[in-house]
C-alpha cells in the first residue's frame, strides 16, 4: 500500500518535524530527518484521542 505522508501546515522548511500517513488501521508517524529509520504505528482510537487533545490545546 502506498502511504500518503504529510507534514503539518505549521512546519517550517528546516526538515525538523514529523510526517504522518493516516490509514484505516491508524496513523504512521516518522521523523523527517531519518525517514529510513521506520515509523511508529498508532491505533485509530489512540490517534483520534491524541488529535483531540492537540486541538484542545492540552498537548
Amino acid at each position: 500500500m502506498e502511504l500518503n505522508w504529510h507534514k503539518s501546515s505549521h512546519s517550517t522548511g528546516a526538515n525538523e518535524c514529523v510526517e504522518v500517513a493516516e490509514t484505516p488501521q491508524g496513523a504512521k508517524v516518522r521523523d523527517t530527518r531519518n525517514r529510513s529509520a521506520g515509523h511508529l504505528s498508532v491505533p485509530p482510537d489512540e490517534w483520534s484521542a491524541f488529535l483531540t487533545e492537540v486541538r484542545a490545546g492540552l498537548l
